[in-house]
C-alpha cells in the first residue's frame, strides 16, 4: 500500500504541478481564452490558484523525500482534496458535466493519499 501511495502522490504531484504552472505562466487574457471558467472569476483567482497548486504539488511529495517534516504529506493533500471540491462544485454549477470527470478523479486520489498518510500508513 505504501508503494501505490507514493505512485498516487507522484501522479497528483505531475497533474497539478502542470495545472499550476499553466495558470501563472499564461497572462490572463490567454488564461481566459483558454478556460472559459476564470472569464467570470476575479482576475487574481487563476494565479492564486496556480500557486496553491504548484505549492500542494511540491508538498504531497518533496518532505517524505527528504524525511523533513514528512506530516506536510497528507496537509499537502488534503489542501488539493480541497482545491478540487471547488472544482467539482465550479463545474456543476456551471453545468460542465465532461469536466466533472477528471476533477472528480483527482479528488479521490488526493483523498486517498491524504487518508492514507494521516492514518494507517503515516510516515
Amino acid at each position: 500500500m505504501n508503494t501505490a501511495l507514493w505512485i498516487i502522490a507522484a501522479l497528483l504531484a505531475a497533474a497539478f504541478l502542470f495545472s499550476g504552472l499553466f495558470k501563472l505562466a499564461l497572462s490572463h487574457e490567454k488564461y481566459t481564452s483558454a478556460q472559459d471558467w476564470a472569464a467570470g472569476a476575479p482576475r487574481w483567482a487563476p494565479k492564486a490558484i496556480g500557486t496553491l497548486e504548484v505549492l500542494s504539488a511540491i508538498g504531497v511529495v518533496l518532505p517524505a523525500l527528504v524525511n523533513i517534516a514528512p506530516v506536510l504529506v497528507p496537509l499537502a493533500a488534503t489542501g488539493l482534496a480541497l482545491v478540487m471540491v471547488g472544482a467539482v462544485t465550479m463545474h456543476l454549477r456551471r453545468g460542465e458535466i465532461p469536466a466533472l470527470a477528471p476533477s472528480a478523479i483527482l479528488l479521490v486520489l488526493a483523498a486517498i493519499v491524504a487518508y492514507g498518510r494521516f492514518g494507517p500508513y503515516a510516515f
